[in-house]
C-alpha cells in the first residue's frame, strides 16, 4: 500500500502502532496471497486474545490493504477517540436495537466502496478452554449473502501469550506471533438463497470450520471434531428457548 494514499490520519495510526509491534513481537506472515489486492472483502479471523486485533490489523496492512474493524458505537461518542476512529475509517456498530439495521448498511457501503471489513465471527474471545475456535455468530455470513463479497478465513496464534484472556496476564517480552489466511470460503451453494436462520448458521459453521483448520495448521494439531458451543444463558421460560 502506497503510504501517500493513506492520508495523514491513517499514516499517523500506522506510525504509532507498527514500531511498537516490531519491538514487542516477532512475526511470521503466511498466506498473504489470499488477501485480495483490491475490492471489497470480509476478513474472518479467530479470536484468542484482546491483543490479536492489532496483530491481525498489522498483517492486513502488510498485505497492502487498510483494515476496517467493527467497534461498539459508544466509543465514537468519546471525545477525541471518536473523531480519531472516524478519521482512520473504523466502523461503529450498534447492538440490540433497531440501529443495528443501520450498522449493516454501513458495512454494506464499506464493502461496496472496496473496503476490507474485519469481522470476528465468534463475537468475543473464544471460551473454548484450549483456545480453539468456537461456534460463531451469523453477522459475517449475513453480510456475505447480502453483498456477495468473499469471506477470507484468517487464523492467528501467539497473541494469547501476550495477553491471555483466561488469566488476564499481560506479557511485555518479545513474543512470536503467526498469522495466516486461506482461500475464500466456498459459500457458493447458498448464493441467492433467503437468509433464514438455518442458512446463516450453516454458512457460519462453514466459515468457522475453515478458520479452525487454519488454526490447527498453525498449532500443529488437529482441531476438535466439533466446534465448541458456548454455554447458553438459561431461558426465563420454556417458551423462550431457541
Amino acid at each position: 500500500m502506497a503510504h501517500r494514499r493513506l492520508g495523514f490520519w491513517r499514516s499517523f495510526a500506522a506510525a504509532l502502532v507498527i514500531p511498537v509491534l516490531k519491538v514487542w513481537t516477532s512475526r511470521t506472515w503466511l498466506g498473504t496471497e489470499h488477501i485480495p489486492r483490491s475490492g471489497g472483502v470480509i476478513i474472518a479471523p479467530n479470536h484468542v486474545s484482546h491483543f490479536d486485533p492489532v496483530i491481525v490489523g498489522y498483517y492486513i496492512f502488510s498485505a497492502g490493504r487498510w483494515p476496517r474493524f467493527l467497534g461498539k458505537a459508544s466509543l465514537w461518542k468519546v471525545p477525541l477517540l471518536g473523531g480519531f476512529l472516524r478519521k482512520v475509517q473504523q466502523i461503529p456498530v450498534e447492538r440490540g436495537s433497531v440501529e443495528a439495521v443501520k450498522s449493516l448498511d454501513v458495512l454494506v457501503d464499506a464493502l461496496q466502496q472496496g473496503g476490507v471489513v474485519v469481522i470476528y465471527p465468534e463475537g468475543t474471545t473464544t471460551r473454548e478452554p484450549d483456545l480453539w475456535p468456537m461456534r460463531g455468530k451469523t453477522g459475517a455470513a449475513r453480510l456475505a449473502l447480502v453483498t456477495g463479497a468473499p469471506v477470507v478465513p484468517v487464523a492467528n496464534w501467539g497473541a494469547e501469550r501476550i495477553f491471555d484472556p483466561r488469566t488476564s496476564k499481560l506479557r511485555f517480552r518479545r513474543t512470536p506471533v503467526t498469522v495466516t489466511a486461506g482461500p475464500p470460503v466456498d459459500l457458493s451453494r447458498w448464493h441467492g438463497t433467503t437468509p433464514t436462520r438455518q442458512v446463516l448458521e450453516q454458512m457460519t459453521d462453514t466459515i468457522m470450520h475453515d478458520i479452525s483448520l487454519l488454526v490447527g495448521e498453525l498449532r500443529g494439531e488437529q482441531p476438535p471434531a466439533a466446534l465448541y458451543d458456548r454455554p447458553r444463558r438459561q431461558a426465563p421460560s420454556a417458551g423462550d428457548a431457541g
